[in-house]
Parts: structure tokens; C-alpha cells; sequence
């Protein structure tokens, strides 16, 4: 196909979809409000569902409990209105094997629709009500009689997302555009690929994921078109990873030397296999002259910290600077005592600049920074300051890396010359989400934890049992251990109704008249009434730096002895003593901070317990709760994470730049996406510009749908 055909038949998809026979500008607003705009637009919107209604149901046949469609005539319609307030439509709806309620709540507006004698075909839940067949709140769709209804009987019918539109409507207008303009779709995936995969081509697939003959024709259809998206989103994927790799500059570093082994022979304690192996990944990358891209990622309590400080120590080796940026200033200030711990008896100098340094200070440590005095920075997003400048920044480590933007882990690796980047995360990336999230990263896995350490027992106790975790709380104290209580709110003012907007964790919908225990006032009722003996601490997101580092330290200390706090303890909290941690409200914490949590007790070799307080009101609430207590595994919690909350929420990935998949999931299309990664990366490696004439219009669509993709097929082509 030449370039002016091509062309052409751009332009005709790209027509405003007003001009399809029968939408009109006045349904043209009203597509535009689902996203569809141009006639390529509504020949891409795919149904979201399907009714078999080559084989209706009779009314006699329904079964109670399933859903089911049936069709019949509307024999009577009424409205009534409940005790309760509650606005009820009913319509009795027959055919010639007897009759059924259908009932609407809140929706009167449909008695304008509902007429007499009118067919209709309902799709919903049968359950009875008085004694006979009731559909619950079914969808419907009004027949026309004398009309021709093949497109929406006798047939499996496409079900589309219409909002103000109708079934019937939406269904004619891809029709229309099918039998129009279905001839000058073109196909973006090489006709290779196609073969190999055994996929229908895009005309094909379009016509029959609209109006399949068969089920098996849709599904087919759809795979073509998840493929074909995730191709996309691994080309992207593999683009970067190409650019980073290919990318001229970069700091080859000597990786023996004296100031390394000095570091080696310090440490109290021998590396576990699984540090000593992705050390020694890190350190093979930072000897090469290209810069180091790789994910660390380990479960709570394995050591990346120790790990990260092998390349810290490598860089100042070598005559570099290295930086390490975390979320928090606790996580930042407990990062600075550890480091520095390790670090000054090798004459390496770290300091520590954060939001709440005081003026004269910070202007002291971003002139030592500028100056190649301070070796080791370790900050917040104080570091991405415009004062602070680095004299000769070789290294940007980032801790807990979910937490930032893209544009913000830039910005820091921007203030050296094509530095080392190291990110670290405590939260297990599920295998398919480093295929596309963290595709372009080489990613190394800490496994398993140092020696003596003991998994966490976890249990899970009802909010009337919560004497029972005092019980086992008191116990851990009579023998000289610490505890913490955890609880969702911060004070009485987040509760229910307005804990979204103030909560430090995320809220889920409960009932208004649960009551939720806040941090500010149990801390007081623990002190006098529960643990009079014991000195109770409160620590959460609101206090003041100074005031949260002295708690800190009194907990660190053993002068607290149980310490009251919020999610603020998710990361940065080292304190081997405590062995206990009581999570109130547990269900309204998500499952990777649940484990983060939790990951706070068990860092010495005391037996250590976990005990979650919750009586959940969702079914996601109560899997959470089961799966903390059948597993210690990171690893399996986020891929059951993941499940429950799905790619675009786990911990924020959207910001990371995974595109809206329509019709791909990640966890239930694993093997086309891994056939799509393996042709996405075998295509970069053979055509990196994509210049050949079957890349083009693979080409154009990564144009649009990743930024900074031109100017790498530029600099490649």
C-alpha cells in the first residue's frame, strides 16, 4: 500500500463521527462523552460485553439465583413508593410460557419508556418476590415492532457503554460504519506477527468483536486486539530499555579497591547469598562505561539498604558523589544513622538534608554538597531543590521508588552527568508488572532474609476480641519487648464521611455508624486505662519534625515502651526490640501496606506477632485480612495485591506510564503478553527506527501514545 492511499484512508477514519448516516451533531456531543469522536473512534469501540439471544430463556425456564435474558411483552407497568422512601418501578412482562415481575428502584423515568404491549428483552438477576418470578433491576432494551431487529435479536448481540444513548443506536451506528468504512481500517501488526500468532487480521477482528457468529469468533477478535495492545506498550517498553542501554555517556567504575574491602572487613556480619549475588549484579553494571538503569527489590527486612551501601561506598571510591532520595524524613533520617554508622569510620562524610533543616544549616550542607565535601547526600524531595547542586554526582539511589513520579526521579538524576541509577522498593514487583511497568529496568531480587531471623505470626481477631491482642500486647511487655498500635485516623475528625480527604490511609467504604478508633485519642485511653504501668508514645503524619524524631528516639530507646501511631511507621522504623504490632481497622489499610507494616516487628531474633483488628464489611476486605495471615511471602502478597486491585492502582503505577489498557489484563492475558514482549523486543533489536514500510504504522501509534518516542526513532534512524 503507497504512502497517498494511506493516506486517504487516514483522512476518511479521521472524519468527524457526525457524519456516519444516522448520529447527527446532536448524538455526536453525546458519543463524544464516551470517548468516541471520528468514525475510526466508533469502529474501536468495543462492546463490553455479550447476550447469546440466538437461545432466550422462557419466563418458565428462569432458574432462581442465575441471571438470566428472557423476552416478552410488557403487560402492565406501576409505580409504588416504599416505607423506606424508596421509588420502585414494576412492569409485569409475559410470553407464552407464563409471566414475571421486573423491578427498577429510583429510576421513575422509565415509566415514560415502559409502554403497554411494547417487546422488550430484560438481562438480570431472577429471584421472587411475594411468591412469584421477579428479575431484579435488569438491564433492558425495548424492541420496535414491525422494525427490522436482526442486529438486536435472534443473534449474539454486542452490549456497549451508552450512558445517555440507546443500545439500539449505538448498535445501528457501527453498523452503519462497519458496511462504510470497515474496508479502510488499516492493520498496524506486521502480517508475520499475525501468522505466527494465529490472529485475525484488524478488518476481520473489528467485524467480529462487533457481531460475532460465535463466542469463540469474539474471543479470538479480542485476543487480536489485546495483542496488538500490548505490542504497543512493549515497544515502548523496549525503547527505553534500547535507549539506556545504547546511551554513549556513562561512568565506568573501577569496582576493587581499598576503600570497598575496608567497607567488606567492617561489617559486624557476613552478606547472605542473596545480597552478595545482587551486589555483585550492581557492581557489574557500574563497571561498564554505560549508565547502570537496575531495580532492587527485596522483602522487608532483607538488607537492600546494606546492599545500596556497597555501590554508595564503590562511587566515593572512585572519586564520585552519591545520593540516596527517599519519601519521608523519618525514612530519610533513619537512613542517615545507618549509613553513617557504616560509612565515617571509612572517612566517607553523609549528610542528611531534608524539608525540616533549619535554614542556616541547609545553607551549610548544599555549599559542602557543591564544594565535593559531602560524599554521601541523603534527603526527601529537599534534594530536588534548584540550590542544590552537586560538584560531581555519580550515583542517585531511590528508596521506596513507587512513591515518586517519573519526573521527579529525572530531575534528580539531571543533576549529574548521566549518573548510576539504583532504585529500590520493599514492595515485590508481581512478574507482570516488571514486564511492563518496570520493563526497562534490569531488576535484582534479594532473596530471602538474613539468618535468625523469624517470620512473623500473624492473626486475625475480630473487633470484639481486641482484648485479646492487649493480652498477648502485655505479655510481650512484661518481658521487657515494645509494641506497636496502628490505627487508620489520625484524631476523631476522620471519621467516616471525611476520613478521605485527611486519612493517612486509604479508606473504604464502610458504614457511616461504624465506629473508628483514632490514634490522638486511644493513645490516651491505652496510657490510663489499659497499660497504666507501661509509658505510651503517639507518633503520626501531623507533628512536627522535631517532635516525631524525639518520640523516635524514646521508642529507639526503650522509654517507650508501646508506641501509638499511623501509617507513618509504613517505612524508615528500625526497632529490633519491638516484637508485637496490633493494626486496628486492619481492613481499611491496603494489602501492601498491611506488609509493610508488619515488616516493622520481627527485625531481631525474638519471635515476633502481628495481630489484625478488623470485622470487615467488604469481601476484598476480609481476602486481604486471610491472605497476611497464610503468608509471610512478599512476594505472594502482591501478586494477590495486585489481583484484587488490578495494575492501574497497584501502588500508583499509572504514574510510572503504563497506558490505559482497554481491553488487556495483565494477570488474565500473561501469555499475550509475554508473546507480545518477545515480538516487541525481537522487532527494536532488528529495525530500532521502525523505518521499514510494515513498522509504519506501528510507528505513528507509538508517536501518540509515548512521549519522547520520536526523538529516540530520530536519534536511532
Amino acid at each position: 500500500m503507497d504512502g497517498t492511499t494511506m493516506q486517504f484512508q487516514r483522512s476518511i477514519l479521521l472524519d468527524p463521527v457526525q457524519y456516519v448516516k444516522g448520529v447527527g451533531p446532536a448524538r455526536a456531543k453525546l458519543l463524544e462523552q464516551l470517548g468516541v469522536q471520528t468514525v475510526e473512534d466508533l469502529l474501536m469501540y468495543f462492546p463490553r460485553r455479550y447476550e447469546d439471544r440466538s437461545r432466550f430463556v422462557s419466563i418458565a425456564s428462569v432458574t432462581e439465583g442465575q441471571t438470566e435474558t428472557v423476552s416478552g411483552s410488557i403487560a402492565s407497568v406501576a409505580e409504588r413508593k416504599a416505607r423506606t422512601g424508596l421509588h420502585i418501578v414494576q412492569a409485569i412482562v409475559t410470553d407464552a410460557s407464563g409471566s414475571l415481575i421486573a423491578t427498577w428502584f429510583n429510576q421513575p423515568y422509565l415509566l415514560s419508556y415502559l409502554r403497554k404491549g411494547r417487546p422488550v428483552v430484560l438481562h438480570g438477576r431472577i429471584g421472587r418476590y411475594g411468591g412469584k418470578l421477579q428479575i431484579e433491576a435488569p438491564e433492558y432494551e425495548l424492541m420496535e415492532e414491525g422494525a427490522d431487529n436482526s442486529l438486536h435479536m435472534g443473534r449474539i448481540v454486542p452490549i456497549y457503554t451508552v450512558k445517555e444513548l440507546s443500545q439500539r443506536f449505538l448498535r445501528q451506528a457501527v453498523k452503519t460504519a462497519l458496511d462504510r468504512f470497515l474496508r479502510y481500517l488499516p492493520d498496524p501488526v506486521p502480517m508475520p506477527m499475525r501468522r505466527a500468532h494465529a490472529l485475525p487480521n484488524a478488518q476481520a477482528a473489528v467485524a467480529a468483536i462487533h457481531f460475532p457468529e460465535a463466542m469463540e469468533r469474539a474471543q479470538a477478535a479480542r485476543n487480536r486486539f489485546v495483542f496488538e495492545e500490548f505490542l504497543l506498550l512493549q515497544l515502548g517498553v523496549a525503547m527505553r530499555r534500547r535507549q539506556v542501554k545504547d546511551h554513549p555517556a556513562g561512568i565506568s567504575y573501577t569496582v576493587e579497591g581499598p576503600l570497598v574491602e575496608a567497607f567488606r572487613t567492617s561489617l559486624p556480619f557476613t552478606l547472605t547469598p542473596g545480597q552478595v549475588k545482587t551486589v555483585s549484579e550492581i557492581f557489574g553494571d557500574m563497571g561498564l562505561p554505560k549508565p547502570m538503569h537496575r531495580l532492587l527489590q527485596g522483602d522487608v527486612g532483607s538488607g537492600k539498604t546494606l546492599v545500596a551501601a556497597h555501590a554508595l561506598v564503590l562511587a566515593v571510591q572512585n572519586g564520585y558523589q552519591a545520593t540516596v532520595m527517599v519519601p519521608t524524613e523519618i525514612l530519610a533520617e533513619q537512613h542517615y544513622v545507618t549509613l553513617a554508622r557504616w560509612l565515617a569510620p571509612l572517612g566517607i562524610d553523609a549528610v542528611l538534608l531534608v524539608s525540616g533543616t533549619p535554614t542556616a544549616l541547609r545553607r551549610q550542607i548544599v555549599k559542602r554538597i557543591a564544594d565535593g565535601e559531602a560524599d554521601i547526600i541523603i534527603g526527601t524531595h529537599a534534594l530536588l531543590q534548584e540550590a542544590v547542586a552537586f560538584h560531581k554526582l555519580g550515583l542517585v539511589v531511590i528508596d521506596e521508588q513507587h512513591k515518586f513520579g517519573v519526573a521527579q526521579r529525572s530531575l534528580l538524576s539531571q543533576k549529574g552527568t548521566h549518573p548510576d541509577i539504583l532504585v529500590m522498593t520493599a514492595t515485590p514487583i508481581p512478574r507482570t508488572l516488571a514486564m511492563t511497568v518496570y520493563g526497562d529496568l534490569d531488576v535484582s531480587t534479594i532473596d530471602g532474609l538474613p539468618p535468625g531471623r523469624q517470620p512473623v505470626r500473624t492473626v486475625w481477631l475480630k473487633e470484639d476480641e481486641r482484648a485479646q491482642a492487649y493480652q498477648l500486647v502485655r505479655q510481650q511487655l512484661v518481658q521487657g519487648r515494645q509494641a506497636f498500635v496502628i490505627y487508620p485516623l489520625v484524631d476523631e475528625t476522620e471519621r467516616q464521611g471525611q476520613a478521605g480527604s485527611t486519612s493517612e490511609a486509604p479508606a473504604e467504604d464502610v458504614p457511616t455508624a461504624r465506629v473508628l478508633r483514632a490514634a490522638t485519642a486511644m493513645a490516651k485511653e491505652l496510657q490510663q486505662e489499659v497499660f497504666p504501668e507501661y509509658q505510651v508514645g503517639l507518633l503520626h503524619g501531623r507533628m512536627k519534625s522535631e517532635e516525631k524524631d524525639a518520640v523516635m528516639k524514646r521508642f529507639a530507646a526503650n522509654e517507650l515502651h508501646l508506641l501509638v501511631s499511623t501509617v507513618i511507621v509504613e517505612v524508615g522504623i528500625d526497632v529490633p526490640n519491638a516484637t508485637v504490632m496490633v493494626v486496628e481497622h486492619a481492613d481499611r489499610f491496603g494489602l501492601s501496606q498491611l506488609h509493610q507494616l508488619r515488616g516493622r516487628i520481627g527485625r531481631g531474633w525474638a519471635e515476633s506477632f502481628c495481630v489484625l483488628v478488623a470485622t470487615p464489611t467488604t469481601d476484598e476486605g476480609r481476602e486481604r485480612l486471610e491472605a497476611m495471615v497464610q503468608t509471610t511471602d512478599g512476594f505472594e502478597i502482591a501478586e494477590v495485591d495486585l489481583a484484587l486491585r488490578g495494575p492501574g492502582e497497584f501502588f500508583g503505577t499509572r504514574q510510572h506510564g503504563l497506558p490505559e489498557l482497554r481491553l488487556g489484563n495483565i494477570l488474565k492475558d500473561v501469555k499475550l503478553l509475554e508473546a507480545a514482549r518477545q515480538e516487541a523486543f525481537a522487532l527494536i533489536e532488528r529495525d530500532p527506527p521502525m523505518a521499514k514500510p510494515e513498522h509504519q504504522l506501528l510507528r505513528q501509534r507509538l508517536h501518540r501514545q509515548f512521549p519522547g518516542v520520536r526523538e529516540f526513532l530520530t536519534a536511532v534512524g
